[in-house]
């Protein structure tokens, strides 16, 4: 029998891995509850299908893949239909959260009576034709998740119980986004300060891999910004032990709130970093 998944919400992460589950056999169903047309779409696109809440509890797991500040909310939102369910899911937290707020849903969702797993995703969404991102997974029930292998996913169990999987996502996560907000926040300043393009050719010269990792991550951050702030709020209590790298991240927080601007991602300052990596952009506005 084909395996059963439900996956809230259809963002793009979500949909890519819906789309990949139903390219792979499975049964993919999804909520559309406070979704735009265009999230409509896609699911639709991706072959998942729109089910109310007390459907998605049908399944064999519960994949929640939302923005990490949401991701208490959803699991608050889901436990009354997990306990009266006659077969529970596994709930599958994949969101960007602390290992402290991984176990704080596990609270949630252990009166329920339904299988909690930890997990982390680190990649881009799946692409056709490519491999995708890898899931890991912890916590006593996450060789349950491995049945997603068999469906198109890589997904890797991490030894630790509840809150590894969460951790080895914050490290993650904080070196590559937090290596984004530093080079943001420092070609913003060498444009406030007149020296952009003596940066650039700098950059260009003794940090050969550096600028074109820039040059990729930062152009496509603008969207990303306002997700990445509770991200970088979790890393930051993830860093509790450690005060000072902790209040590096509260700033990459604040510095990704600012760039999101009014959630389009166009302020003044993407504009800025956006002709700083663009070499011509620097010579003609120089």
């Amino acid at each position: 029998m084909p395996t059963s998944v439900a996956i809230v919400a259809p963002g793009n992460m979500g949909v890519g891995i819906g789309r990949r589950l139903v390219d792979n056999g499975a049964r993919v169903t999804t909520s559309l509850v406070g979704r735009s047309a265009a999230s409509a779409r896609r699911a639709e696109t991706a072959g998942m299908q729109a089910v109310e809440d007390a459907a998605l509890v049908r399944s064999d797991l519960l994949l929640s893949i939302v923005p990490p500040g949401e991701a208490v909310a959803f699991a608050e939102r889901m436990a009354p239909h997990l306990a009266t369910a006659t077969a529970r899911p596994a709930f599958v937290d994949c969101n960007a959260v602390s290992p402290d707020t991984a176990a704080r849903i596990a609270a949630i969702v252990a009166p329920t009576g339904a299988a909690f797993i930890d997990g982390g995703i680190i990649g881009a969404p799946p692409q056709a034709g490519g491999k995708g991102p890898v899931i890991y997974v912890s916590g006593e029930s996450a060789a349950r998740a491995l049945a997603l292998r068999g469906h198109g996913l890589d997904v890797r169990v991490v030894e630790g119980g509840i809150g590894a999987a969460s951790a080895l996502k914050m490290s993650y996560a904080g070196i590559t986004k937090g290596l984004t907000a530093l080079g943001a926040a420092m070609m913003l300043g060498a444009t406030r300060a007149g020296v952009a393009e003596a940066l650039y050719a700098e950059l260009a010269a003794s940090q050969p891999a550096l600028l074109p990792w820039f040059t990729r991550q930062i152009p496509g951050m603008y969207q990303k910004a306002y997700r990445w702030v509770a991200e970088m709020e979790e890393i930051a209590a993830f860093l509790r032990d450690d005060p000072a790298a902790a209040e590096m991240f509260r700033g990459a927080a604040r510095l990704y709130e600012r760039l999101a601007g009014d959630g389009s991602g166009a302020t003044d300052e993407t504009v800025s970093l956006s002709h700083f990596i663009d070499q011509s952009q620097i010579k003609k506005a120089s």
